[in-house]
């Protein structure tokens, strides 16, 4: 394929990346609404949230046959078009029991887009033979925050749940198939044997995905816990506590669009190391902060700090691995599991001695990425998997 296509299709993974994140972004805004619309509690609602965790858990090992039996786009192409399309369903849920299983679905298909779109993402960088993942992962935290800007202004003008989410979801899925047709025609040579249907990592690929489970870890815990961690332990206001996630999300934001840049200079695992430091740096002083300054330097300092992990852990295990749908699909299951634990394990933590020492554990979980950046050097395939052509 010549620049110009390899360039229009750096594009079109770009705004697949986008619609994933304005899915996510536009659903978290109304989960107000649909606790309302529900009479649902805390306790049940906190339930229905754990389905997509369960659904992305299950599907995701699978999502590396399916990218080899329909082909790297067409398999893109028809899960972020049904990853669109299902963010109208929750807010039509009559009750608990079927919003649990719509949001299991809605997990699936998350989890099985992500590996397709992230596959796609590798192709794309092995084609221009330098790194855009991170960029690409910063393009899903954009969608991520218009998508949930979008619907904070529908929230705030008292527009139904289910007319915004209709709608959001008819656009988002015009985009995804508009750019479809530009992506990567990412096909399995005619001699290569499928992939298992539920494909389990490799020796190698588990120490990736470890690093990548780090760096979630992380994510996941400041992301839920920061503004309660403001308010408990430095007594500061609600506004600023809210404040430090806002700051969270543009660091680590800001992060990964720049990300690239620093991959290209100094490579993938000093890119770790520099990144891991940083980030147990900001756990250090998250842990040690007793007023909101240092606590929110500390958020701000974990959000840069792993915001280019798990861009760079999903680009050595889709070069590592026999395909790269197989590789993404064993380290994205492995690295989205500690999204599932990290937020209850803080609480656990916390409960039983103190929030403190909970980010004493993060800070730790921080350093382990410098230790096992090593794993994410460049290595070949163990077999020249693919043919990537263009139609």
């Amino acid at each position: 394929m010549d620049q110009r296509g390899l360039r229009r299709a750096r594009v079109a993974v770009a705004v697949t990346f986008a619609v994933h994140g304005a899915v996510t972004g536009s659903f978290a805004t109304r989960i107000p609404w649909i606790q309302e619309h529900l009479h649902a509690g805390p306790g049940e609602l906190g339930l229905a949230l754990l389905a997509p965790a369960v659904g992305s858990l299950v599907a995701m090992p699978m999502a590396g046959r399916v990218i080899h039996r329909f082909g790297g786009r067409t398999a893109t192409r028809w899960l972020i078009a049904l990853w669109s399309a299902v963010l109208a369903f929750p807010a039509l849920a009559p009750n608990l029991p079927s919003l649990f299983g719509i949001l299991v679905v809605y997990g699936a298909v998350a989890g099985m887009c992500d590996v397709a779109m992230n596959a796609q993402g590798v192709v794309v960088e092995q084609r221009l033979s330098r790194s855009i993942m991170s960029g690409l992962h910063g393009m899903w935290s954009v969608g991520a925050l218009a998508g949930g800007a979008v619907g904070s202004l529908a929230a705030q003008a008292d527009v139904d749940a289910r007319v915004h989410l209709a709608v959001m979801a008819s656009a988002l899925l015009a985009i995804g198939l508009g750019v479809s047709p530009l992506l990567l025609d990412v096909r399995a040579a005619e001699d290569q044997a499928a992939p298992p249907r539920f494909v389990l990592p490799s020796r190698s690929v588990l120490v990736m995905g470890l690093v990548g489970f780090c760096g979630v870890f992380g994510e996941s815990a400041s992301q839920d816990w920061c503004a309660v961690y403001l308010k408990q332990v430095t007594g500061t206001s609600p506004g600023v506590a809210a404040a430090s996630f806002t700051a969270f999300a543009f660091t680590m934001a800001a992060g990964r669009l720049c990300g690239d840049m620093v991959v290209r200079r100094i490579g993938a695992v000093w890119a770790v190391r520099v990144s891991g430091a940083l980030a147990a740096l900001g756990g250090l002083l998250v842990a040690t902060a007793r007023t909101p300054l240092p606590a929110i330097t500390g958020f701000m300092l974990i959000g840069v700090g792993i915001a280019v992990v798990v861009p760079l852990v999903f680009t050595a295990a889709g070069n590592a691995a026999p395909t790269p749908g197989e590789g993404v699909a064993g380290v994205a299951t492995i690295s989205y599991t500690s999204g599932f634990v990290a937020p209850s394990a803080i609480g656990g933590i916390a409960n039983a001695t103190s929030l403190p020492v909970s980010f004493a554990v993060v800070t730790a979980l921080m350093a382990a990425m410098v230790l096992g950046a090593g794993s994410l050097a460049r290595r070949p395939a163990p077999i020249e998997p693919e043919s990537a052509t263009a139609l």
